[in-house]
């Protein structure tokens, strides 16, 4: 019986130590929302504030903007599509204006605003007057932020 304790237990501690790394290894993955409705969609990100003043301070040019709170900095976005060709459309109509841009890609699953994006992404791809897509910019933002803000408050 002796002879048995010393490997089962040296046995337990290295399946403890090997279970402890491999959970751990999987914190530093990137997760995404996994659900049947779910979409990609694209997003304009116009800057990252390291507090909500500056983030203020910084978007007063701009009517209606969305904002995340990630890693304690503030990241605003001030456009939205599911089309890749729309969403370049928008950030060409950014740049003219002189902002600097980036466009991220994030998943969600609302599924009410997915069918409003789409019928917005429709009427941003027929048209190429500024005012328009300036109207359209905004009217998207403002019902992202009725309908999928209400759900996820930042």
């Amino acid at each position: 019986m002796k002879k048995y304790l010393f490997p089962v237990i040296l046995s337990l501690c290295i399946g403890a130590l090997l279970s402890y790394l491999i959970i751990n290894s999987y914190n530093d993955i990137d997760s995404i929302t996994v659900s049947k409705n779910a979409e990609e969609i694209y997003y304009l990100q116009r800057g990252v504030y390291s507090d909500k003043e500056a983030m203020e301070e910084g978007m007063k040019n701009f009517q209606h903007y969305i904002y995340n709170v990630e890693d304690n900095q503030y990241h605003t976005y001030i456009g939205i599509s599911k089309n890749k060709k729309n969403i370049e459309k928008l950030a060409g109509f950014f740049q003219k204006k002189g902002y600097d841009i980036y466009i991220e890609t994030k998943i969600t699953d609302n599924e009410e605003f997915l069918v409003v994006l789409g019928q917005y992404d429709e009427l941003l791809a027929n048209t190429e007057d500024e005012n328009a897509i300036g109207a359209i910019c905004n009217q998207v933002l403002a019902k992202y932020e009725e309908m999928v803000n209400g759900e996820y408050q930042n």
